[in-house]
C-alpha cells in the first residue's frame, strides 16, 4: 500500500549531465565502472533515518516547521507509517543503505524494556519491508544524547545506574543490527565529555569510555557479529568539550586502551569542520592508520561556525576526500551516508529527495575527479619527486642510525643543503584541471 507522501514523484533515472529534469541524476550513474568497480560499489549510499524521517525543523529559536502525517512520533503505528513512507524514498532514490539510531524509528516506551521491545517490533518490521528490495542497513546506532537521562553522559556518567543504562541500551541495538545484516555498528558520544573540569573527573571518566568500549566488542565476538565497530569523532555540540575530539583523539584513546585493532572510525564532514580541519585530513589520518571505515558525508555553514548538517555541494572538496578514501583502498564495509538534513522552510516531500539526488551527483562527480586524478598519476609523480632523496640507500640508513654517527657523518660532508619549493600552487593549478 502506498501512503501517497511522495505522490507524482518517480524513481530517479541517470538522465547525463544536459538534462533539465531537477529530480533526475545528472552525474550517478549506478552502474558506470570506475576503477573497476560500480559507482554503486565505491560510494554505498546511506539515507540518515533520524534527519530524514525523524527531525521536524525545529531549531534552538523556533519549534517544528515540518508537518509529517507520523507526527507527533509517540505511538507504534505512526512509526510504522514512517517506515513505509522512509522504504518508498529508498524506492526513488535506489540508495542501497540506511541508517538508525533507536530513538529515530521507535518512540519512547515507559520503561527500558518496552523501548528495546519496540525496537525489536519495528526492526522486524524492516526486515519484511527489506524482503523484496535491494536496500540494506549500513549501521546502527544508539541515541545516549537526547533524553535528559543522558545529561551527563552515557559510559562517562558519574552515576554508576546511567553506565549499566547505557550497556542494555547498546546491547539491544547491537542486536537489532545484528538480525538486520548490519555492516557496522556506530558510537559517538555527544554527552562523552564536560562542561566544565570543576565537576569532572576526567581520568575515571575516560576509563570508564575504555571499559564501555571493551565491553563493546567483547559482546560483538560474543554474538558472533562480523561487522565493523565504528566510533565518531567530533569536538563539541552538544558537549563544551568532547572526548572524541577528532580522528587523531579517537585513534590516540583506542590505542591507549588496546582496542586500535577492533575499532575503527566513522567520519563526518561538518565534524571535522568543528575541530579545524578539513575533510580530506580527517580521512588521511584515518587511512594512515589503517582506522578509516566509514564516513558521513555532508556540509557546514563555514560563516555560522554551527554544525548545519547540510547536504554537501562542494565537489573540489568531495573530489579530494574520495582520493584519498580510493588510495587506501576503498570504503569497503563502511558507505557514504548522508548526515545532513533539510533547511527548516524545505517542507515539501519533493525537497527531500532532490536534496539526495543532488548529493549523490555531487559525490559521483568528487569520485569521477578522484579516480581522474589516480589514473593520470600526476599527483602521486609530485610526491614521489618530492620524497625521492629518502630512496636513497644512505637515507634509508639513517633512520636505523643514532644522533652520534648521523651528526659525525654530516659535519665531515660539509654540506649546506639548501630548501627546495614545495610547489604548492603548481599542484593546486594541477588539482584545479581535474574539477
Amino acid at each position: 500500500m502506498n501512503t501517497g507522501f511522495f505522490e507524482g514523484l518517480k524513481p530517479a533515472k541517470f538522465e547525463g549531465a544536459y538534462s533539465n529534469d531537477p529530480m533526475a541524476f545528472h552525474h550517478y550513474n549506478s552502474d558506470e565502472i570506475i576503477l573497476g568497480k560500480s559507482m554503486k560499489e565505491h560510494l554505498r549510499f546511506a539515507v540518515a533515518y533520524w534527519h530524514s524521517f525523524a527531525w521536524e525543523g525545529g531549531d534552538p529559536f523556533g519549534g517544528p516547521t515540518f508537518e509529517r502525517p507520523w507526527h507527533p512520533q509517540d505511538e507504534m503505528g505512526r512509526a510504522k507509517m514512517k517506515a513505509d513512507v522512509a522504504f518508498e524514498m529508498f524506492d526513488l532514490l535506489q540508495n542501497p543503505f540506511f541508517c538508525w539510531h533507536d530513538a529515530d524509528v521507535r518512540p519512547e516506551g515507559d520503561t527500558l524494556a518496552q523501548s528495546i521491545s519496540r525496537l525489536d517490533e519495528i526492526t522486524d518490521y524492516f526486515m519484511s519491508k527489506m524482503e523484496n528490495r535491494d536496500v540494506g542497513l549500513l549501521w546502527g546506532t544508539a541515541n545516549m544524547f537526547s533524553h535528559r537521562r543522558w545529561m551527563s553522559g552515557a559510559s562517562t556518567n558519574p552515576d554508576p545506574e546511567i553506565f549499566a543504562y547505557a550497556v542494555a541500551t547498546v546491547k539491544s541495538c547491537m542486536d537489532a543490527t545484528l538480525k538486520m545484516g548490519g555492516q557496522n555498528y556506530v558510537l559517538w558520544g555527544g554527552r562523552e565529555g564536560y562542561e566544565t573540569l570543576l565537576n569532572t573527573n576526567m581520568g575515571r571518566e575516560l576509563d570508564h569510555m575504555g571499559r564501555f568500549l571493551h565491553m563493546v566488542v567483547e559482546y560483538k565476538h560474543k554474538i558472533g557479529y562480523k561487522g565493523q565497530i565504528l566510533v565518531e569523532p567530533k569536538p563539541q555540540e552538544p558537549s563544551k568539550h568532547q572526548y572524541d575530539y577528532d580522528a587523531a583523539t579517537c585513534i590516540g584513546f583506542l590505542r591507549k586502551y588496546g582496542l586500535e585493532n577492533e575499532i575503527k572510525l566513522n567520519l563526518e564532514q561538518g565534524h571535522a569542520i568543528l575541530a579545524g580541519h578539513s575533510f580530506e585530513h580527517e580521512i588521511a589520518v584515518a587511512a594512515t592508520n589503517g582506522m578509516l571505515g566509514s564516513i558521513d558525508m555532508n556540509r557546514n555553514d563555514y560563516q555560522s561556525g554551527w554544525d548545519t548538517d547540510q547536504f554537501p555541494n562542494n565537489v573540489p572538496e568531495v573530489a579530494l576526500c574520495y582520493y584519498h578514501i580510493l588510495k587506501a583502498g576503498g570504503l569497503v564495509q563502511g558507505g557514504t551516508n548522508f548526515d545532513a538534513k533539510l533547511r527548516r522552510q524545505s517542507i515539501d516531500a519533493q525537497d527531500l529527495i532532490a536534496a539526495h539526488i543532488g548529493a549523490m551527483d555531487i559525490c559521483a562527480r568528487g569520485l569521477k575527479t578522484a579516480a581522474a586524478m589516480i589514473e593520470d598519476g600526476g599527483l602521486e609523480d609530485m610526491l614521489t619527486k618530492r620524497y625521492a632523496g629518502w630512496d636513497s640507500p644512505e637515507a634509508k640508513a639513517m633512520l636505523d642510525s643514532d644522533f652520534t654517527s648521523i651528526s659525525e657523518k654530516f659535519l665531515a660532508r660539509g654540506h649546506d643543503p639548501q630548501p627546495q619549493s614545495g610547489r604548492q600552487e603548481i599542484i593546486e593549478n594541477y588539482v584545479s584541471r581535474f574539477v
